[in-house]
């Protein structure tokens, strides 16, 4: 997969930057990649999508489908 190091590379910059929380890959009960999950935290939806127009995942067509669905941690 030729844009995974260039994806790495953005992870980084979100992690440096405060945004990535965590990721990997999401398995089949045979441990099998059937696709990944990134908990990561943005101020505004313009912020996901400069991140988006960038991703390289994004742009090389590696993610076929991206869902966003609002999270908030528990204080405990």
């Amino acid at each position: 997969m030729a844009a995974r190091p260039y994806h790495l590379d953005m992870v980084k910059k979100l992690k440096a930057n405060g945004n990535f929380i965590l990721g990997g890959a999401m398995l089949s009960p045979e441990e099998k990649m059937k696709g990944s999950t990134m908990v990561v935290e943005f101020d505004n939806e313009e912020e996901i999508q400069q991140w988006f127009a960038q991703e390289p995942y994004l742009l090389q067509k590696v993610w076929e489908k991206v869902e966003i669905t609002p999270f908030k941690v528990a204080v405990v």
